[in-house]
């Protein structure tokens, strides 16, 4: 006879006890302990590799720096593709890596990624004069605490003082990793000249430089070693003041020395013009961004962050304001309550399910079981280091439906036995040994059910990867319950019936027990028939699936922020993106649905949130952050910022859009044109923006070639610059220095390290009128106007080149308007592929955004699923031991596709990648119920009965732990169901769920019979 865990549990009552109360115990600690975050960590496989070369063209950059770059890069397998974007001097590669690298191996992959680049540099292939290569490879950095310090009257050298003293406290914290600045404006120190003051005074710009240079040098000036001891000579000639700088010397005309202020303006400024600036609600500001530690607690980092900030808000001057602009800990905890409150609730419909089903007594024995697994489940998290956060916090609600079954399943096993007059000891103990294996092979076969989500690569599938481990540990539990502690609590509250032993044969038997008794006979008379019907429906719901239900990659996110992207032409400057910025903050402010905004200039806003699309600096560009109070306020306000971008911007191109849910795709449909040159494929992609424009339910339709920028192109007179010794390089210097300005030196104070700078006057300096009239200095000494060596001529160059694994590329790219993607691309399908048919030799029109990682990540789940199949053949052949019954079982887990099919074609319910996999658990969910309807066939069939009645038998005695499991299962998708998120799968799991357990009573017995018709008589016909 095998061990009998239930029997083992029953002798060892006291130990038993013990072992709930340490569980209790344990898991209410644990699920106090456990780590608390929004989503759950993925990897960002993306690095930034940056270099620029002052003075070269876009074309420049992207033949002699881009590609010489990516081309160092090919080698590395791991590297799904590069995408560059080379603007006139600059360039930034996006090294991405191929979906299914492990995460563990992504920073060896970031070595051989500098490698390559360094030995690239080092073997010569760049251009003299490169800046860089630069690396960034903390891209995926999420920081979620953000604080912006503002002042009416202050300053950005007093806030940057302020957050310094802010930046030192918020480090010493336990559970802070970074803390960087953003919005920073840099101080300089600006010697501004008049061209033709210095060449009056015979003053070249490089003379005042070396002096300035030299007079600011750090260098050793000797030590006096007197007999008994040692001193140190020092000269002071460091500047300490602006008086100082004023004060130097400068050789002129006839070697005679003219005070630097006689010749220059000397003033203290702010980065002109500035990289990136910070507003917030409209103030200028300087931000802190903080990211908490891995394995850190967030929530904790939170209350630590609000009393830090609190307590260093009480010392700062009357004026002086910080601010949360973006508070993770917060987020967190209100998304973690929202889903502890739908477990609470799901805890609460599985309870009174078995009540109502089981009667009171069995009821509590049930209802004692489900917290008992959840505290396990807890304590193995915690152990496991997997967090609360989204996805497992889904996981335990859509674990919970399942994990009561194999508690059901025994006590109603129980409660027949007592019925028929057993003893509780005895009854407890045969529950095992009737039901103990098949829920065994069952439950293995839900948890393999999960496994394409557990062992798939991709970052979809990192992402929701918890859901795997979650439901895999509480459904073994939950077994492990059922056997242990399920027959000793039942042996402590149910009662022993007074029947003599082998009565209650009429425990199945009633009015419903007998109609549903009649419905399997006539299946089973009929079987050809519901057969075929079952199989016609099922291709029925395959058609379904096709036209009537529409296709998403993942939901979008719903937090209240809304993100607006304002574009302005390549050719603004800094100054006019700082005004359509602040004139967009002025027509919002007051807004009573607006809690705050912030707003980067110059750039996109940092990781603050792990699947935001995270966007490159450019002067041309600005980011808002909205923040409304809810949903509806967001709406609103996304309709008011959409109306104010067609009517009072008509400057610049802008898109409102709330945050994503998974990795970070951005605009979702994105049509992408590679060819041999950007001209060549231009034209293609005119066509495909305007087939864009003309489709209904798009907006926010444009692409990423950037228009032309407006140059002078200035022509050097090759024989007169020779003549009178001025070289391009003198040339170009003389031009930069004079106009960008020229770093000289760096004046200290303190800790800090202030750049020097000279540069014409603002008046030379910003009209282009003026430049004719530039001085260039001779060799001689002398000074030629700019209009005596070149020739200008006015011209145009590329502002912005995009290529993707080298290829010159234009991505088209478009929002859907109360649509799904996959909607408009299919519609459009027959016209791209006419725009195919016109494409240059070499060109390729491919979609992107969405609909292309969508189907990346199907593909790596689905190249998981013949393993999975695999697995669950062996387990089932394992219970069932015959081929033909293996068959049969799984024949029944693609029913649950037709009640998918029909209530998300019904409700309009999008299929998406997480409904997806919540169809994919549904065939482990189905055939477990099918295996354990087998084995009590199999078990009746071998004690004599006929294959038919066993059949019928079998089914009517199953029919009520597996609709009861199946309720129970269905109604605990209730609470997700209003979910942005876990909506589409909590319909996916109910409508799938509760078609296929009613075809697995009636489908199953036909299909059974007609498949062992020859193998054993039947009873009746």
């Amino acid at each position: 006879m095998s061990f009998n865990l239930s029997d083992w549990s029953l002798r060892h009552r006291a130990f038993i006890l013990f072992a709930i109360i340490v569980v209790a115990i344990s898991g209410v600690l644990s699920y106090r302990s456990l780590g608390q975050k929004e989503d759950p960590e993925f990897t960002i496989k993306t690095m930034l590799v940056g270099a620029s070369w002052p003075g070269a063209s876009a074309e420049d950059m992207a033949d002699q720096v881009t590609d010489k770059l990516e081309l160092a890069l090919q080698s590395i397998p791991e590297i799904d593709y590069t995408k560059s974007s080379t603007r006139p001097g600059s360039t930034s590669i996006f090294v991405n890596l191929r979906s299914d690298t492990p995460a563990s191996v992504v920073p060896n992959v970031w070595y051989r990624v500098r490698k390559n680049v360094q030995d690239a540099q080092a073997q010569g292939r760049l251009p003299q004069g490169i800046q860089g290569p630069f690396f960034n490879d903390d891209f995926g950095d999420t920081f979620g605490n953000i604080y912006a310090l503002t002042g009416d009257g202050y300053t950005y050298p007093q806030l940057k003082a302020a957050a310094d003293k802010l930046r030192d406290r918020i480090r010493r914290l336990p559970d802070v990793a970074k803390v960087e600045y953003q919005g920073v404006q840099d101080e300089r120190i600006f010697i501004e000249y008049q061209s033709s003051k210095l060449a009056s005074a015979g003053v070249s710009p490089q003379a005042m430089a070396q002096a300035l240079a030299a007079a600011n040098a750090v260098a050793p000036a000797g030590t006096i070693n007197t007999r008994s001891e040692r001193v140190r000579l020092t000269v002071s000639g460091a500047f300490d003041s602006l008086e100082s700088i004023r004060k130097i010397g400068v050789v002129g005309l006839n070697g005679r020395s003219v005070r630097l202020g006689d010749l220059a303006t000397v003033r203290r400024g702010l980065i002109d013009p500035p990289d990136i600036k910070l507003h917030v609600n409209g103030k200028e500001a300087v931000g802190l961004i903080i990211s908490a530690r891995n394995g850190g607690s967030v929530t904790r980092l939170g209350q630590v962050l609000k009393s830090t900030v609190a307590q260093y808000q009480s010392e700062l001057p009357l004026g002086l304001e910080i601010h949360t602009v973006a508070n993770q800990p917060d987020v967190v905890k209100a998304a973690i309550g929202e889903f502890t409150k739908s477990l609470t609730e799901a805890i609460v419909i599985v309870m009174v399910v078995s009540f109502l089903s089981l009667g009171f007594r069995p009821g509590i024995v049930v209802a004692l079981c489900i917290p008992l697994v959840l505290g396990a489940t807890f304590a193995v998290m915690k152990f496991a280091g997997i967090d609360l956060q989204r996805i497992s916090l889904g996981a335990l609600i859509i674990a919970l439906g399942l994990l009561v079954d194999d508690a059901m399943i025994v006590v109603e096993s129980i409660e027949s036995h007592l019925a028929m007059g057993w003893d509780k000891a005895k009854a407890a103990v045969s529950a095992y040994a009737a039901t103990a294996s098949p829920m065994l092979i069952g439950t293995l076969i839900t948890i393999v059910g999960y496994l394409p989500i557990g062992f798939s690569g991709g970052s979809a599938s990192e992402y929701v990867r918890s859901l795997f481990y979650v439901v895999a540990i509480s459904l073994v539990l939950s077994w492990v319950v059922a056997v242990l502690v399920t027959p000793y609590i039942a042996f402590n509250v149910l009662e022993t019936s007074h029947k003599a032993e082998g009565a209650g044969h009429e425990q199945h038997d009633g009015p419903l027990y007998d109609r549903f008794r009649r419905l399997v006979r006539w299946c089973l008379d009929h079987r050809r028939t519901v057969t075929l019907a079952t199989a016609g429906m099922f291709a029925a719901s395959m058609a379904i699936f096709a036209i009537a239900v529409p296709k998403q990659f993942f939901p979008p996110s719903d937090r209240p922020e809304l993100i607006v992207d304002l574009h302005l032409s390549h050719n603004a400057a800094f100054a006019a993106t700082d005004a359509s910025a602040s004139r967009m903050e002025a027509l919002l402010k007051g807004d009573a649905d607006i809690v705050s905004m912030s707003t980067y200039i110059g750039g996109g806003a940092p990781r603050f949130y792990l699947p935001l699309d995270v966007q490159t600096p450019d002067v041309s560009f600005a980011q808002l952050v909205v923040l409304t109070r809810d949903e509806k306020s967001r709406e609103r306000v996304r309709e008011k910022i959409e109306g104010l971008l067609s009517t009072r911007f008509p400057e610049l191109r802008g898109r409102v859009a709330g945050l994503e849910n998974g990795p970070p795709v951005g605009q979702p449909i994105q049509l992408r044109i590679t060819g041999d040159s950007h001209e060549a494929i231009r034209p293609m992609a005119e066509a495909v923006e305007n087939l864009l424009r003309r489709t209904p339910n798009l907006r926010d339709i444009n692409s990423d070639y950037g228009e032309r920028l407006k140059t002078v192109r200035l022509v050097v007179d090759r024989d007169k610059a020779r003549a009178i010794g001025v070289s391009d390089d003198v040339l170009k210097q003389a031009l930069e220095g004079s106009l960008g300005g020229a770093p000289i030196t760096s004046v200290r104070e303190g800790d800090k390290s202030i750049l020097l700078m000279a540069r014409l006057a603002d008046d030379e300096r910003t009209d282009l009128g003026t430049l004719a009239y530039a001085k260039i200095p001779t060799a001689s000494g002398a000074y030629v106007p700019l209009s005596q060596l070149v020739r200008e001529e006015l011209s145009s160059e590329a502002s912005l080149l995009w290529r993707r694994d080298r290829q010159p590329t234009i991505t088209v790219f478009a929002d859907p308007d109360h649509v799904q993607p996959a909607q408009v691309l299919e519609k459009l399908a027959p016209q791209l592929d006419a725009i195919r048919k016109t494409l240059p030799p070499g060109a390729r029109l491919v979609v992107g955004g969405a609909e292309e990682e969508s189907a990346k990540s199907q593909s790596e789940v689905f190249s998981i699923i013949p393993a999975a199949l695999v697995i669950i053949c062996f387990l089932l052949m394992i219970q069932l031991q015959d081929i033909r019954k293996m068959l049969l079982v799984l024949s029944t887990g693609p029913l649950a596709l037709i009640g998918v099919a029909l209530i998300l074609g019904l409700f309009q319910v999008p299929f998406g990648f997480v409904a997806m996999l919540g169809s994919l658990s549904l065939f482990g969910m189905v055939i477990r119920n099918s295996v354990i309807l087998v084995a009590r066939v199999d078990e009746l069939t071998s004690h004599g009965l006929g294959l038919y009645d066993a059949i019928v038998d079998a089914t009517v005695q199953r029919v009520r732990p597996i609709l009861l499991t199946a309720t129970a299962a269905i109604l605990a998708m209730i609470p997700l169901s209003g979910s942005v998120f876990w909506g589409p799968m909590a319909y996916a799991t109910m409508g799938g769920l509760m078609v296929a357990t009613l075809l697995t009573l009636f489908f199953l017995p036909a299909l059974y019979l007609l498949s062992f018709r020859a193998s054993a008589p039947e009873a009746s016909v």
